[in-house]
């Protein structure tokens, strides 16, 4: 009965249970292919939806294919293919914004369901985990600047930091203003050139990725553990 009921349901796409599977399927390997390719940067919709509608036409097809592939990247793989809504630069750089204007779009990462023990222990990559670290200092100041900071502040803390503009060849992270462009590409900040009376100015904003629920409450406890160490240290004085 449960067959022959997806089979009716199936027939309103015009697509059989194997062509879905296969769709679903090659979806899948896009979507890890790409992460691993372009160091975990979120994935248009649309590319997915390309995917489906090469060679179908049905409007609804790629929600149906996109979710089932949402389900066996979970049950199969232990991954959340996490949907992110595109956010816009603050309405205070408004109009003056040399970035273009860009319309909301949607956008996927996939972030692993198993608890922070087992991922460390057996997935995470010891030679990226560097970059991690980084993307979350970064991140964190941008937070506790209020969720924007101008570039000329954003590098005087990082060079606090011992991270300078000007290193090319950091002996951990290599070129330091490259793998800020890469937080920036991953979409954890946006970055935009502000015009003024004094000339253009940079800033960096959270962008959805660093606003995304677990990523965000994550910042947030790294941010309270600093703090509390810093006033137990007071204490200790």
């Amino acid at each position: 009965m449960a067959n022959a009921a997806e089979d009716l349901d199936l027939s309103q796409y015009d697509v059989s249970k194997e062509e879905k599977d296969k769709l679903a399927a090659e979806v899948i390997r896009y979507v890890l292919f790409k992460t691993h390719q372009n160091a975990g940067c979120p994935i248009k919709r649309e590319e997915l939806t390309q995917l489906v509608t090469k060679n179908y036409r049905h409007r609804s097809l790629p929600g149906l294919i996109i979710n089932e592939a949402t389900q066996k990247l979970s049950s199969i793989f232990g991954y959340e293919l996490r949907e992110l809504q595109r956010s816009r630069p603050s309405a205070i750089q408004g109009r003056n914004s040399s970035q273009q204007s860009v319309a909301d779009s949607r956008s996927y990462v996939i972030m692993s369901q198993l608890s922070a023990d087992v991922y460390r222990r057996y997935v995470e990559d010891v030679d990226t985990a560097h970059i991690t670290g980084f993307t979350f200092a970064v991140v964190s100041i941008v937070h506790l600047a209020g969720g924007k900071i101008s570039e000329e502040n954003l590098w005087h803390h990082l060079k606090r930091m011992e991270l300078a503009e000007t290193d090319e060849n950091h002996p951990v992270l290599g070129n330091i203003k490259q793998t800020l462009e890469a937080v920036v590409l991953q979409r954890y900040l946006h970055k935009n050139k502000v015009s003024g009376p004094e000339g253009n100015t940079t800033f960096y904003e959270l962008a959805e990725r660093a606003l995304d629920g677990p990523v965000s409450e994550k910042i947030k406890e790294y941010i309270s553990e600093i703090v509390n160490k810093e006033v137990t240290y007071v204490d200790d004085e």
